[in-house]
């Protein structure tokens, strides 16, 4: 694909980044080498804009987006709009109250305003949680960017398909104002599990059907790095490997598990695995239930903003001790522990230099990176959305 990404008049692409949390989607704007600048952030999330300041040197607004006019955002000037609105509404956990929950408001007030501002977006990026797609929210969405002149391109993509191993779907919708057009104009208007368009030469061969077979799943974790070249932690500081490459659990405190979770607001310590460590408790009640992943493994799932908190469908633990006959050694004697904030934020593809203010806890960490998205899947779609054909 020619990476064409030059502005209008050469100048850099002016971004609007509503729901900016963390700073995932500008992350993933500078990887995508995009020639663009953010005019302005929104999130209504105070710890969320600690970090987001941190690491950028910007504090995103912080009112309610809804009080946002069409004269307000008119007067940024800006060419896309980069949107990831709450996904609540829209889980299969939730209450599933889709455009009638009130956290969907928000989002429906901007779609609303597209269509009264004086100088649209050339283009939009919007990004939600699979099931989003068949929402009342999603096809009011489509209605309206219809009605403004915008040809729209969906995926539902995972890290997997990037060589990440790291299972977590989600939904992404492009959109570009006419005369604006995509390189590959042949899939406007379909909803794509494969990330083969944003390719060079692609063609019409591609499928909308998101299926697939034991085969080709295998196939695409083979082509995935294992978990290990993510993580932060190999060892405690007291602990030393063994011929296997793994931890041997003898050497591990009783005392730092039996007293793990107790004070999640504890600055984060780089050098010892011991706060990590899943209470001996939580694995005799909730074994059966845990995803348990090894260094050498090439899939792990998703971490939502419940990780740490909650053991059941939050993400997966990592056994520090590899069972010499796998389901012959107890979940005990694996050694799990939880995954660094730092090896989670790997795993979303942020860069070496991300961190977080110190004074931010434990769980809010799993929590806003459980809210935050994949760069490595964002960076590219980016680039094909602002590539000029």
């Amino acid at each position: 694909m020619a990476k064409n990404f030059r502005g209008p008049g050469d100048e850099p692409w002016r971004v609007l980044e509503f729901y900016s949390g963390i700073g995932g989607m500008r992350y993933s704007l500078m990887r995508a080498g995009v020639n663009a600048e953010v005019v302005e952030a929104f999130e209504i999330n105070d710890t969320a804009n600690d970090v987001y300041q941190r690491n950028f040197g910007h504090r995103p607004y912080q009112g309610n987006i809804q009080s946002l006019t069409a004269s307000d955002l008119d007067n940024y000037g800006a060419h896309a709009w980069f949107l990831s609105p709450p996904c609540q509404p829209y889980t299969r956990q939730g209450l599933q109250k889709d455009s009638g929950d009130a956290r969907a408001f928000s989002f429906l007030q901007i779609l609303e305003l597209i269509q009264h501002i004086m100088h649209p977006p050339n283009m939009l990026f919007v990004e939600n949680v699979v099931g989003f797609e068949t929402s009342n929210t999603h096809a009011k969405m489509i209605e309206i960017l219809s009605k403004t002149n915008f040809a729209t391109q969906e995926f539902i993509l995972s890290p997997l398909q990037f060589g990440i191993p790291y299972s977590r779907p989600r939904y992404f919708c492009l959109a570009k104002r006419k005369p604006s057009s995509f390189l590959n104009e042949l899939f406007n208007n379909q909803l794509l599990w494969s990330p083969h368009p944003l390719l060079e030469n692609a063609d019409c061969t591609i499928t909308n059907e998101h299926g697939e077979s034991q085969e080709s799943l295998d196939e695409l974790l083979q082509s995935c790095e294992p978990i290990e070249k993510f993580l932060e932690l190999k060892k405690p500081s007291n602990q030393t490997e063994v011929e296997s490459g793994y931890l041997d659990s003898t050497s591990f405190s009783t005392d730092s598990i039996n007293t793990f979770g107790k004070d999640d607001d504890n600055e984060h310590n780089p050098s010892s695995l011991d706060p990590y460590l899943v209470p001996l408790s939580l694995i005799e009640r909730w074994g059966n239930a845990m995803d348990i992943v090894y260094p050498d493994s090439k899939r792990c799932c998703c971490f939502t903003k419940s990780y740490y908190r909650y053991v059941k469908g939050t993400g997966s633990l990592l056994a520090t001790v590899q069972p010499k006959k796998k389901g012959k050694t107890s979940l005990k004697d694996q050694c799990l522990r939880y995954f660094t904030p730092r090896e989670v934020a790997n795993l979303h593809s942020f860069p070496e230099d991300f961190e977080f203010p110190q004074r931010i806890s434990l769980r809010q960490r799993y929590a806003l990176l459980g809210n935050s998205l994949s760069v490595a899947v964002v960076a590219p779609l980016l680039q094909y959305l602002f590539a000029v054909p």
